[in-house]
C-alpha cells in the first residue's frame, strides 16, 4: 500500500500549501481538500473510493470538482465512506441542488455518486487494504482512519483535539509504523485551539507522552494540519519539550509504503 501526501496543510497560500487530501495507491482517497486538485484527469478518474474524516471544507471542498471533472468518464460511481452524520451534511449542505447538482441523484439512472455508511471500529476492506474508523474529538461528527496493509499500519488522525478514546484506539495497533496526527495551532493561541478542538503543542505532547510506552520504538510521528504563518512557531515549540518521541511536520508530496 503506497499512500501520498496530495495536501496537508491547515490551509492555503501558494504552491506548497495544499488542504488535506491523501492517495492511496491508485484508487482511494482519505479527505478531498485543495491538494486533490494537483491530480490529472486520469487520476481523478482512477479514484473509485474516497473516505471522509468530517464535512468541514478544507476536507471536502474538492469533492464536488470531482463529479464534475471526471463523473462522465467512469463505468461506475464514486463511493464516499463516511459516517451517517457527515454523510448527511454532506446531502444537507453541498449535494443539495443550491449548493451543489446531487449527484447521488444524477444523471438518469446512472448517478456519479454513491454514499456507504461506516462505523466506528468497523473495518472496510478493498482488495486486502483495511480502512478503520477510529474516534475523535472535534466540533463537527469526525472520525480518524488506520489503513493497514496486513503488514503495517498508518493512523491518520483528521481534525481532533484532545481524545482519550483516540489515544486507546491508537495504543492497541500493534502493526502502528506510521502516526499523523494534527497540530493546528502555537501555543500562544491555546485558548483558541481548545474551543475549535484542534490541538497545540502542549496539548498534543501531553498525550503523546502518556502514550509512548504503548508504541514501539519504530513508530514515526508525522505532524499535519500546521495553519499557514505558524508552522516554524508550531514546530519549534514542540521541539522545546525535549520528548525522547521525535516529531517531524508533513509535507506535499511525501510517500509512505505499507
Amino acid at each position: 500500500m503506497k499512500i501520498r501526501v496530495l495536501g496537508c496543510s491547515g490551509g492555503i497560500g501558494g504552491s506548497h500549501l495544499r488542504t488535506t487530501a491523501f492517495l492511496v495507491d491508485h484508487d482511494i482517497l482519505i479527505d478531498a481538500g485543495t491538494g486533490v486538485g494537483d491530480l490529472t484527469i486520469a487520476e481523478l478518474a482512477a479514484v473509485d473510493h474516497v473516505f471522509i474524516t468530517h464535512a468541514h471544507l478544507d476536507h471536502v471542498v474538492s469533492l464536488p470538482f470531482i463529479m464534475d471533472s471526471v463523473g462522465d468518464m467512469r463505468d461506475r460511481p464514486l463511493t464516499v465512506h463516511a459516517t451517517a452524520e457527515t454523510i448527511r451534511i454532506l446531502q444537507d449542505h453541498i449535494f443539495n441542488w443550491r449548493i451543489w447538482p446531487d449527484f447521488s441523484q444524477m444523471p438518469g439512472d446512472r448517478p456519479f455518486l454513491e454514499y456507504s455508511v461506516l462505523s466506528e471500529a468497523e473495518p472496510v476492506s478493498l482488495n486486502g487494504r483495511m480502512m478503520t474508523a477510529l474516534p475523535v474529538n472535534h466540533t463537527v461528527p469526525a472520525v480518524a482512519y488506520q489503513l493497514d496493509s496486513g503488514v503495517a499500519s498508518l493512523v491518520f488522525s483528521g481534525d481532533t483535539g484532545p481524545c482519550e478514546d483516540f489515544w486507546a484506539a491508537v495504543s492497541r495497533i500493534k502493526n502502528l509504523r506510521y502516526l499523523l496526527v494534527e497540530c493546528a495551532f502555537p501555543d500562544t493561541e491555546k485558548a483558541l485551539a481548545i474551543e475549535s478542538c484542534h490541538y497545540c503543542p502542549s496539548l498534543l505532547m501531553s498525550d503523546l507522552l502518556q502514550w509512548q510506552p504503548c508504541w514501539t520504538s519504530d513508530v514515526a510521528v508525522f505532524i499535519t494540519h500546521l495553519k499557514p504563518g505558524k508552522i516554524e512557531m508550531t514546530m519549534h515549540e514542540l521541539a522545546a519539550y525535549g520528548s525522547r518521541f521525535p516529531v517531524d511536520f508533513l509535507q506535499n508530496h511525501q510517500v509512505f509504503d505499507l
